[in-house]
């Protein structure tokens, strides 16, 4: 307390710096990558076609978000099963985003890639807000319920997934499964 009631003028100027200082630093980030149980990073992002979603906004909703590249042929394969996913419970109120991981200059074969399947799809590096940092594996899914917590990572780094761990993940999702799965 001294150095707020000094008559030193320096005292108190260097404080009230160092305060500002020490407020100014943020709270210690999420663990990375995002897991189940936690919720859902921040992201903004936007389609090929220039349209914005931001994942805030589809709270009320499950999303299943789906990291991929043009180049990965395990990706590829699962594009179509995606796309059936997101036609068979679009109603039930199931939103499937991809996000290609494609470099800015591969955008073309990315942009390519996805005008075969009818889900938001865009570019990675173009988002304008990414809490979810760039995929180390691909593809990459997490399904993410309607209150924003991230059930389930799927990771299909030893080939594409299957429809039934789609629907299984999703159907959990739907069901109310806010809590991190059980581990086995």
């Amino acid at each position: 307390m001294s150095a707020i009631t000094s008559k030193s003028p320096g005292r108190p100027v260097l404080l009230s710096l160092a305060l500002l200082a020490a407020a100014a630093v943020p709270a210690a980030p999420p663990a990375w990558p995002p897991a189940p149980g936690q919720n859902a990073p921040v992201l903004v992002a936007y389609s090929f076609s220039g349209e914005a979603l931001d994942f805030a906004r589809l709270r009320g909703k499950v999303v299943v978000l789906n990291f991929w590249a043009s180049w990965c042929g395990p990706c590829r394969s699962e594009m179509p099963l995606l796309d059936g996913l997101s036609r068979e419970y679009r109603d039930r109120g199931v939103v499937v985003v991809g996000l290609s991981a494609d470099d800015r200059h591969d955008r073309r074969d990315a942009v390519a890639a996805a005008r075969a399947v009818s889900y938001f799809t865009g570019l990675l590096t173009e988002a304008s807000a990414n809490g979810f940092g760039a995929p180390q594996v691909l593809p990459l899914t997490y399904i993410i319920t309607p209150t924003g917590l991230i059930s389930e990572v799927l990771r299909a780094n030893r080939g594409a997934l299957s429809a039934a761990q789609l629907r299984g993940a999703v159907e959990a999702a739907l069901g109310g499964a806010d809590r991190a799965p059980a581990k086995p």
